[in-house]
């Protein structure tokens, strides 16, 4: 897995690309806290280029959510693909996120 963060106006994007499971999932939650913690309130993680996520994966990207509403933030996800749409929609997901389909759909509804 490889994480890339870098600061759009008052978003902060996260891009990962690779893979998000029980290994690599506990490196993505803390970067979520790491930018928490300096006070990153809007969030927009860009999964264009992830191929597939575990439980694990969905566990990490939730409680960065529920430590941003805390302190009334907000984590917003983009560019979803194949397996890794199908599986935030059993799961879900699209009912508890704002998703769009590209990150400058997501950044112009900030």
């Amino acid at each position: 897995m490889e994480i890339q963060t870098r600061k759009e106006s008052k978003t902060t994007i996260i891009s990962v690309k690779g893979r998000i499971d029980a290994v690599t999932a506990p490196g993505l939650e803390k970067n979520f806290f790491d930018l928490i913690a300096q006070g990153e309130t809007a969030l927009l993680l860009n999964l264009q280029e992830l191929d597939y996520i575990s439980s694990a994966g969905l566990r990490s990207i939730l409680s960065a959510a529920k430590q941003l509403k805390a302190k009334s933030g907000e984590l917003r996800i983009s560019g979803l693909q194949g397996s890794v749409r199908d599986v935030f929609q059993m799961s879900g997901f699209y009912s508890i996120f704002k998703i769009f389909e590209s990150e400058a759909e997501a950044l112009i509804a900030l």
